[in-house]
């Protein structure tokens, strides 16, 4: 019934297109039409064209696409409970009032993750050429509604969107965020909760730390103490937990359903105490050490010289790659000081083929990159400093870099000393140090060609639950999202801050545990 009194009421039309101003950058533009973050790369705003969305208001979208479907349904799906209109969603064979998702007719600049969106008085057009520029383009439309949107409760409204075309599109590939669940453990409503916290910002990568000394998270065919026993804890002495294949596939379409793919990590051959303690063959002295539920690192090593350390690395390499549609494995590779120097590079030459065998591509932390020739491996950065010769000299090869700057980028730092969760040992972070720096020229010569992308760790000694996440990364995951995703030259943090401080009535109405900088003029 809703169809047929749709499609008969609503007159068939292509709207007039509107005359815009001159483009301006998201950092000069109208407050109106670019208040949103990441900021968009040009903006041409247009106060005479706002929409009002209304009962009448459909949501149609590409004809026989099945994925533009699902982008328009999880659109209505986030408005209907704030606005209580019933937002039909349609098949675009006829236009009116409403709000199109169409692919194709886009710009040619917005690639394979861009959007078009033009909103005038009587439609909002969302152009794109994927499905996953259209998901982009819609989370651009929640931040031009009003705050309240987001509110699983009916409110009054109005609900206008300024007027005015967009043109956006993404400045690095990988914009990403790491959860520790080994540290301590969360589970799959938790981490899909902060999988649509992350989606939001056009988050696109979710890199899961699955094990480490404290604890091992996924299982493993063949290898049941893993989880079992390896699984059993956390830092604290706390129950731990762990997925099954079935709970691990579920977080991986959760997130494919937003547009983000899911790096898993299996850290070695250091972190790897749970692994050491669940099966005593993986030790040099053939003796399984207690469980671990501190906070120390760098004691544990898997051991190099035995070929049952190869087949177990190669149990889990296979089953996360069948596991897993994205193309990386992360493999760690981080402070291995239980590790001799040769021994690390001898381990990590032999498992990378593994890796590249089950058709992946490896990544892990820095480290890695002395031990590689193999120009797809990929070296994450979380130093403190902007020199690194072995990253250099792996760009050099045609390697990219992905940058994580610890004392800039890792969310489980403190706000300041009074911060009541996370760790200081990078420093302090507040949110302006989260967004002042630039990745393209962040490391000295490495060209920003040479860069993949950002990714901000939020690591879990500290945190315990998912008031505990969100507090440490809002407001400082913005602040990295913008840096992946907006060009350099809208990187301005006057506007930024107003910007996000705008993003407080959000996050109240989504009933976010966000941390109030002091740095940022709250509108709520």
């Amino acid at each position: 019934m809703h169809v047929r009194r749709f499609l008969t009421v609503m007159a068939v039309t292509t709207a007039t297109a509107a005359t815009f101003s001159a483009p301006t950058t998201a950092a000069q533009a109208g407050k109106s039409l670019t208040s949103v973050i990441p900021a968009p790369a040009e903006a041409w705003p247009d106060a005479r064209q706002a929409f009002r969305l209304n009962w009448g208001t459909v949501i149609f979208t590409e004809a026989g696409s099945r994925e533009a479907m699902a982008v328009g349904r999880q659109l209505a799906d986030v408005l209907r409970p704030s606005t209580g209109y019933p937002l039909p969603v349609l098949p675009a064979l006829a236009r009116g009032h409403g709000i199109s998702l169409l692919l194709g007719g886009a710009d040619a600049r917005v690639g394979q993750e861009g959007y078009q969106l033009a909103v005038e008085r009587d439609q909002i057009v969302i152009r794109a050429n994927t499905p996953a520029g259209l998901y982009a383009g819609t989370q651009t439309l929640r931040q031009l509604l009003p705050a309240q949107v987001e509110s699983k409760t009916r409110h009054q409204g109005p609900w206008v969107v300024p007027g005015g075309r967009i043109v956006d599109y993404p400045r690095f590939a990988h914009r990403g965020a790491m959860l520790d669940v080994a540290r301590h453990f969360f589970g799959v409503d938790e981490v899909k909760r902060y999988i649509d916290q992350i989606a939001q910002y056009k988050i696109n990568r979710l890199h899961l730390h699955l094990s480490d000394d404290q604890g091992w998270r996924i299982e493993i065919p063949g290898w049941p103490r893993l989880t079992s026993h390896g699984g059993s804890t956390e830092v604290g002495g706390g129950p731990g937990g762990f997925y099954t294949r079935s709970q691990y596939l579920e977080l991986v379409a959760y997130a494919k359903a937003r547009y983000i793919t899911v790096i898993p990590e299996i850290d070695m051959p250091g972190h790897t105490n749970a692994a050491l303690a669940s099966y005593a063959e993986l030790n040099c002295n053939g003796i399984a050490p207690p469980l671990y539920t501190g906070t120390s690192v760098g004691f544990s090593s898997l051991c190099i010289d035995k070929e049952i350390t190869y087949k177990f690395v190669e149990d889990v390499i296979r089953e996360l790659a069948a596991l897993t549609p994205g193309e990386y494995i992360h493999i760690g590779g981080d402070e291995t000081h239980a590790t001799k120097p040769a021994d690390y590079v001898k381990f990590m030459q032999r498992v990378t083929p593994i890796v590249a065998k089950y058709g992946k591509k490896a990544a892990g932390w820095h480290e890695i990159a002395k031990t590689q020739s193999d120009p797809s491996v990929l070296p994450q950065y979380w130093g403190t400093d902007d020199v690194d010769e072995e990253v250099v000299a792996a760009t050099q090869r045609g390697s990219k870099v992905l940058l994580s700057p610890a004392h800039k980028s890792y969310l489980d730092m403190k706000y300041d000393r009074s911060t009541p969760l996370g760790l200081t040992w990078a420093g302090l972070i507040e949110v302006d140090t989260a967004y002042g720096w630039n990745p393209g020229s962040f490391i000295r010569n490495v060209p920003e060609s040479s860069v993949l992308g950002v990714e901000a760790p939020l690591w879990s000694e500290t945190l315990e639950n998912s008031d505990h996440i969100e507090f440490m990364a809002f407001p400082r995951l913005p602040a990295i999202a913008e840096l992946g995703w907006s060009p350099w030259s809208t990187h301005d943090w006057a506007s930024f801050s107003r910007r996000l401080a705008l993003q407080g009535d959000r996050w109240v109405h989504q009933g976010v545990n966000f941390y109030r900088s002091p740095t940022i003029a709250w509108t709520s």
